[in-house]
């Protein structure tokens, strides 16, 4: 299945602990590459949430973000650490025995120190699974898209392999006609000072020359390229790095055969085929 390398997911839960909001970008990249912002109560789990993405999306970098926002505590009482606020207010007369006309410090203000107000405890363990689940759907979603994506680069690109097969195509039909055309006029020109050559090293020089535009190999590689690049296609595994390689084979290969061009038809060919290569090479950046 070929994917993409870039997509969206955003999946949300409301949980006995409050509200997780997963968001997943994912763009190209070289590598496999995972960024994530986690909310402090799940700083501890961010090597499992790594594995759990890189688990799932072999190349490209993902921005992986949770947001979460707990439930509010609407008709709770307050919870008072009251042995740290006793000690605070110790602390402050003593203080106040060391200032002149030193200003009270008000209840309010004690309750604003770290601590005093007591946190409400919360079920990490179910926090933690409830937000591997949440992202474990996220993750589906993104590899769908990606998937569905990759399936329009797909069809891109045998689009492509087509145009190149009729390409060579032109070639093989015409190759014949070029190499006796070349071969003719070559032949005329030579007759016109033979009086000056040796008649066996003419010919010797004829074959030569119809040796190096002979591309005969070339088609033949650039055909066995065309195969293995739909064998790839169909492939259940990223293939992307495998595809560039294979582009870059392409591209050796066309520019062998316009360097032999001994006519406009080959020429062209060869523009043409470096042209299809390089917009498969657009849509391959893409695909992991």
């Amino acid at each position: 299945m070929i994917r993409s390398m870039t997509a969206f997911a955003r999946r949300e839960s409301d949980t006995p602990n409050g509200l997780l909001i997963w968001e997943l970008r994912s763009v190209n990249h070289r590598f496999s590459e995972v960024s994530l912002r986690l909310p402090e109560e799940l700083r501890a789990f961010e090597p499992k949430i790594r594995e759990a993405v890189a688990g799932r999306v072999k190349r490209g970098k993902v921005d992986a973000s949770l947001r979460f926002q707990p439930v509010a505590d609407t008709g709770q009482s307050i919870d008072i650490d009251k042995e740290l606020a006793t000690r605070l207010a110790h602390t402050t007369r003593e203080v106040d025995q060391l200032l002149y006309n030193a200003a009270p410090i008000s209840a309010l203000e004690v309750l604003r120190w770290p601590g005093v107000i007591k946190a409400v405890e919360r079920d990490g363990a179910q926090l933690a699974a409830d937000a591997m689940a949440l992202l474990a759907e996220a993750l589906d979603e993104l590899v769908e898209t990606r998937e569905r994506e990759g399936e329009k680069l797909k069809q891109a690109i045998a689009t492509r392999i087509a145009a190149i097969e009729v390409q060579l195509d032109i070639v093989r039909q015409r190759l014949p006609d070029i190499l006796q055309t070349m071969r003719d006029r070559l032949t005329t020109r030579l007759q016109e000072i033979q009086g000056e050559l040796d008649p066996a090293r003419v010919e010797q020089e004829i074959v030569i020359l119809a040796n190096k535009a002979d591309v005969d190999e070339e088609l033949d590689r650039l055909a066995a390229h065309v195969t293995e690049v739909r064998r790839v296609l169909e492939q259940d595994e990223p293939v992307g790095r495998r595809l560039d390689f294979l582009m870059q084979e392409f591209n050796r290969e066309a520019n062998t055969l316009g360097s032999k061009s001994v006519h406009t038809d080959t020429t062209s060919v060869s523009v043409e085929l470096k042209v299809l290569i390089e917009q498969m090479r657009e849509q391959i950046q893409n695909i992991e």
